[in-house]
């Protein structure tokens, strides 16, 4: 006789296999949509990047081209998010219930990245009329160009300085891209599409608008900056050491205004 409590007995150990879930199935025709949406983009970027080299190649030496270039490569970029808008058709399917309450641009922008883009847009333009207040000509007779200052009965004349021969082309490349990107915004958040490409679209329009005021902040505290260290007067260098944080945090900005136009993913990480 065998006994089946003893050591020589034979146990079965049930072994589970776990399945990994299976990715989602992303239909063709959201593929194409995406796909359409994103060549779109890239072409904005490319032709962006095309007139921005072709404006700045044309600079004279004073920096004029490099102000100019900016903007044009800001505003390809949302020329190429709004075809890409144009050219997705609207989602197809059943029909769909919405609210009455309508949609607005800024449901589908980052509030904290948009307030601080506003109060970097404030300090620009509150520099850029500072800088043309206490302007002036330079040795060549450009007004706006060159700071001057008398300290001890001497008078100091430090340039480049962001007066009004750099300031009137910040501020009306200014004006144009804020309009131009609060248009489209709007058209974005009104016109029928999915959630995700909608709120994908808009951060790259609000990222556009980073750019636009953040490379002329960090261009105007760098020259503000260099001439006020120039100078040999009591309290410049204070000044001056005033703007290092308002230039630190526009770059930061202008990185990621970059990077977002880029990929607008990556910016909401």
């Amino acid at each position: 006789m065998h006994d089946t409590g003893t050591d020589t007995s034979t146990r079965t150990r049930a072994h589970t296999h776990i399945t990994p879930p299976l990715p989602p199935v992303i239909p063709p025709e959201t593929a194409a949509r995406a796909r359409v949406d994103l060549y779109a983009r890239w072409s904005g970027l490319a032709a962006g990047a095309a007139a921005a080299w072709a404006v700045a190649s044309r600079d004279d030496g004073l920096g004029i081209g490099i102000l100019y270039a900016i903007p044009a490569f800001g505003l390809c970029a949302v020329a190429g998010v709004l075809l890409g808008d144009a050219l997705t058709p609207p989602p197809r399917g059943p029909v769909r219930s919405a609210g009455l309450t309508p949609r607005r641009a800024r449901d589908y922008v980052p509030p904290r990245t948009t307030r601080l883009l506003a109060a970097q847009a404030l300090a620009l333009i509150t520099l850029l009329v500072a800088a043309a207040a206490m302007a002036a000509p330079d040795d060549q007779g450009r007004a706006g160009r060159s700071l001057s200052a008398t300290c001890q009965g001497m008078t100091e004349t430090v340039g480049p300085w962001p007066g009004l021969f750099y300031g009137a082309p910040v501020l009306a490349s200014l004006a144009i891209g804020t309009a131009a990107c609060a248009w489209s915004l709007r058209r974005i958040a009104r016109r029928p599409s999915e959630e995700q490409p909608r709120r994908d679209r808009a951060l790259a329009i609000t990222a556009a608008w980073g750019l636009l005021i953040s490379a002329p902040l960090l261009g105007t505290t760098t020259f503000a900056t260099g001439a006020l260290l120039g100078l040999d007067c009591v309290g410049a260098s204070g000044a001056a050491w005033f703007l290092i944080p308002v230039a630190l945090s526009a770059a930061s900005t202008m990185t990621w205004s970059l990077t977002t136009i880029v990929s607008p993913r990556a910016g909401h990480r």
